[in-house]
């Protein structure tokens, strides 16, 4: 569908709503604009977010806060080796007096689901996220049950610990529609930081966004446009990451540290970050620079490198740097 020029003051509207909630969150967040910009963009793009930084960085601070700027429900989930899939989703309890069982539903149910350090529960508990993730419905026995719309996951994880974690299947990272790599701010901002003496998060925060003003930017980024050269550009960037696909001479030196590369999900989910970061600009157009943007954050969980990545020291986003300065621009 093609945005009209009837649909310009939703777009404006829609920017005006994003640009406050932001401001909200700059309030507790300092440094981390990256940080609020992914989040904003996966969720008003329907997906779900993945946060890897070292301890201190606001992960947690981070989707607190949005929850609260957008008013909506939270819960924390504190994902440990011994946690079960119940814990999760909900289970079945039996009534004794009444002699039947009762659904007591889990801390999925909510709008925003805080996955803290979600690679320390195993496999099975892991697995309980994806019918949730992709489907928005969890099945607690015979009975299947719609969770909360909008329903958001921010998940976190330790890239420094390593004892006692489980590292996340392909199948569950391709859920994330964004990987987001937390840095350390800069000096002037961690000075601003310390000087709070850890008091962020007792600073007051408005709610500015509602389940209503999501839904409609939810709408409204599919009426983005984009260029039929835009689309053939994100199907290069895609098409080079795998390497048994017929790739230029050029990005050779590249591709032979991929082992598997993105899939077609991986296009459908550039694009609508592409589309969401447009909608943030208040723009009813896309951009090569929105894909150029988002780039990263879609695609460095979806490729897996070799060993050969590994021993030279070759990092995701090193690659996807190396592909777009390749791929002609529109």
């Amino acid at each position: 569908m093609e945005a009209t020029k009837d649909s310009q003051p939703e777009f404006v509207y829609c920017q005006s709503v994003i640009a406050a909630c932001r401001a909200e969150i700059q309030k507790r967040l300092i440094g981390q604009d990256g940080l609020i910009d992914g989040m904003l963009a996966a969720c008003i793009a329907g997906g779900h977010v993945l946060l890897e930084g070292v301890p201190g960085l606001a992960k947690t601070l981070a989707a607190q806060t949005f929850a609260q700027s957008a008013g909506l429900s939270v819960s924390r989930i504190q994902f440990t080796p011994d946690l079960l899939p119940a814990d999760v989703t909900g289970t079945l309890i039996y009534e004794q007096g009444r002699g039947t069982f009762t659904v007591r539903k889990g801390p999925l149910f909510a709008h925003i689901v805080l996955a803290d350090e979600i690679n320390r529960a195993p496999a099975k508990v892991q697995s309980a996220m994806l019918e949730a993730m992709a489907e928005r419905q969890v099945t607690i026995g015979d009975d299947t049950y719609q969770l909360p719309d909008p329903f958001f996951v921010v998940a976190t994880q330790n890239p420094i610990e390593q004892d006692g974690t489980y590292n996340l299947p392909e199948a569950e990272l391709d859920r994330f529609l964004l990987k987001i790599v937390l840095t350390y701010p800069s000096t002037a901002a961690e000075r601003a930081i310390v000087k709070t003496m850890g008091t962020a998060s007792t600073v007051p925060v408005t709610s500015v966004l509602t389940e209503a003003d999501i839904r409609r930017c939810r709408h409204l980024v599919r009426q983005v446009v984009c260029d039929d050269a835009i689309i053939d550009y994100i199907v290069s960037i895609i098409g080079v990451t795998r390497p048994e696909d017929t790739a230029p001479q050029s990005t050779h030196d590249i591709t032979r540290y991929i082992t598997f590369g993105a899939s077609p999900r991986a296009g459908i989910a550039l694009l609508l970050c592409a589309k969401a970061r447009a909608l943030m600009a208040g723009r009813g157009y896309v951009l090569p620079e929105d894909v150029k943007a988002m780039a990263a954050p879609v695609l460095r969980h979806r490729l897996v490198l070799s060993y050969e990545a590994a021993a030279d020291a070759v990092s995701a986003d090193y690659i996807i740097e190396k592909i777009l300065a390749v791929i002609p621009v529109p």
